[in-house]
């Protein structure tokens, strides 16, 4: 977590995507990392906008959350952030006070939670499967973007279908994938809103992604749930998480043999 300070009197902005991308590519120029720039392949990080997202006057204090499940390349991030701790993002100028390290866990089998969107999801029908979901599609190879009326079963495919390409990447080949193991991966899907927002994907490229913002309920069946469920909070759900969607945050979390209201805040 990057501690961030306002350097001056700001209004916040909701485009900073293609910003924050570019400095943390930045901090990975020169490393191992930096090939997966453009390789089309999930990148093996994820991160939260500035928040919280107000407007802020100099002095004002946001955060910043990178997850990842390479401890290499957050170091390299890390380092980055404090050696140059002038961190522009947009016309949003922050200082880097100090960087943390959490640890974030869904906990042990039995562990009832909920996971957040922090960050809007983006989840796209390929045209080939437009048909099996019954959705209409408007011609070509353009992908259509999940909407409510397209019902959950679209939607929980393809988290899953993407999860699975992340646990491919970066996870042991022996050990089972979420589309591996019996049960979905969350037990409860609270749809909190859908809303379309203009995103720079490249320089110069700018695109309207229709994104969503989610509560995930969860129960931990077993250390394999609970690998596909961490690996979640650290590769982010969804598409285009190296522009910043789809970062997901555990807002809540019940130990087993506890009661919810004995359950301790997911950030204590």
């Amino acid at each position: 977590m990057a501690h961030l300070s306002a350097r001056a009197d700001a209004a916040y902005q909701n485009d900073y995507h293609h910003k924050l991308r570019g400095r943390l590519w930045g901090a990975l120029d020169g490393t191992e990392y930096d090939e997966r720039h453009d390789d089309g392949e999930p990148p093996g990080f994820a991160y939260s906008n500035p928040f919280p997202p107000y407007d802020m006057s100099e002095g004002d204090d946001r955060k910043l959350l990178v997850a990842s499940p390479e401890e290499e390349l957050l170091a390299n991030v890390a380092a980055d952030l404090l050696e140059e701790p002038e961190l522009n993002i947009g016309e949003m100028p922050f200082h880097v006070d100090e960087v943390t390290s959490l640890s974030p866990d869904v906990g042990e089998p039995g562990t009832r939670g909920t996971i957040e969107t922090g960050t809007g999801l983006l989840i796209r029908i390929p045209p080939w499967r437009c048909e099996e979901y019954g959705i209409d599609h408007p011609g070509g190879d353009t992908a259509v973007f999940w909407r409510p009326e397209h019902s959950m079963k679209p939607l929980r495919k393809q988290v899953e279908d993407n999860l699975d390409q992340k646990h491919d990447r970066f996870a042991h080949d022996h050990l089972p994938g979420p589309s591996d193991v019996d049960g979905d991966l969350f037990d409860g899907y609270e749809l909190i809103k859908t809303f379309a927002v203009p995103v720079t994907v490249t320089e110069g490229q700018e695109m309207t992604y229709v994104l969503s913002k989610w509560e995930f309920s969860y129960t931990v069946r077993d250390d394999d749930h609970r690998r596909h469920l961490n690996l979640a909070l650290d590769c982010g759900l969804g598409e285009r998480n190296s522009l910043g969607l789809g970062f997901v945050n555990i807002t809540d979390k019940t130990p087993p043999g506890e009661s919810e209201l004995e359950g301790q805040d997911a950030f204590a």
